[in-house]
């Protein structure tokens, strides 16, 4: 692939993040998060307090993509059918036919909102459709658009009836992504822009087929031996048992800080993963797979933090 390839990929994604900052004020690294899992043809966990726009950040990207988007709101009575879609029967010329109707996650991109407070068995009804990238009713299966993309959020507070991702269903998501609050600056802006009669809005700016297109540029990004390695060695530092962490990630974290730090200097215009996209790219490929001992918790630990414990002891 050409230098010229990649530099025009730069401009490309200048003027997508521009379209996305009419509507979204802030949360650059979040946006720049969502774009790099797509990017990988992987799905995305967000968590965040409750009013950071994450609805309206990812329904954005999907009308700046050119995407359909279609939103699931979880809650403890959501049923499996009310994700994939169910049989209904129809009366056609006297004669009674099951037709399907495919649910909400019949998009390109699907919002799962506050999904852990969705019952395991709704939970898992996502899985086939985030690995296999179909939906299997009855003894038929139904192949989903591409591209398809699972932004699922989760709420850190009001824990209380909820039931927690398990670890083999965090283990599939490619990125965890934390959406801080606003900085002072950005938050007159936002007051600024939605107390006025006119709401922001974006045009399209790449096709679904261009999607698909960088999608393949992504993983064409080439990748140097040595930094292979680093990403390697970090995902195996984590499983050798420690003072702070129980258990460690498996080798699809060693793919996913590859896939992303691609994704991240295609975004950059390179043609080449550097030492700063492995690193960059390793805590929200890690803070999810990487549990910590009891005894770190209590003390106030972060994922974060023992993730850049790591990072500076692998040479």
């Amino acid at each position: 692939m050409s230098d010229d390839t990649y530099k025009s990929s730069k401009g490309v994604f200048k003027e997508l993040l521009d379209e996305i900052g009419k509507v979204i004020v802030g949360q650059h690294e979040a946006i720049e998060h969502i774009l790099i899992a797509i990017l990988c043809n992987s799905h995305a966990l967000v968590e965040s307090n409750p009013g950071l726009a994450k609805t309206l950040t990812i329904s954005t990207i999907s009308k700046a993509l050119d995407l359909k988007f279609n939103r699931i709101q979880c809650t403890p009575d959501l049923m499996p059918s009310d994700i994939t879609g169910t049989y209904i029967i129809e009366d056609i010329g006297g004669k009674k036919q099951y037709r399907f109707e495919p649910g909400p996650v019949f998009a390109n991109i699907v919002l799962a909102d506050e999904i852990n407070r969705a019952s395991p068995k709704t939970q898992s009804a996502l899985l086939e459709a985030m690995q296999e990238k179909q939906v299997t009713i009855g003894n038929k299966t139904y192949l989903l658009d591409k591209p398809f993309f699972i932004l699922a959020t989760q709420n850190p507070i009001e824990m209380e009836g909820t039931y927690p991702l398990p670890e083999a269903q965090l283990d599939r998501f490619l990125l965890k992504i934390l959406m801080d609050y606003p900085t002072f600056e950005d938050e007159n802006e936002i007051v600024n822009r939605y107390t006025k009669n006119i709401t922001p809005s974006v045009k399209q700016v790449v096709s679904k087929n261009e999607v698909l297109e960088l999608q393949k540029l992504t993983r064409d990004v080439p990748v140097a031996e040595d930094i292979k390695k680093r990403a390697i060695k970090i995902v195996t530092s984590t499983r050798t048992k420690g003072e702070h962490i129980e258990y460690g990630a498996s080798p699809r974290a060693s793919i996913g800080i590859i896939l992303a730090a691609k994704a991240r200097a295609l975004m950059r215009g390179r043609n080449y993963v550097s030492t700063e996209d492995i690193d960059t790219m390793a805590y929200p490929v890690l803070r999810h797979r990487v549990i910590l001992t009891f005894e770190s918790e209590r003390k106030g630990m972060t994922t974060d933090q023992v993730i850049s414990d790591i990072l500076k002891n692998v040479k």
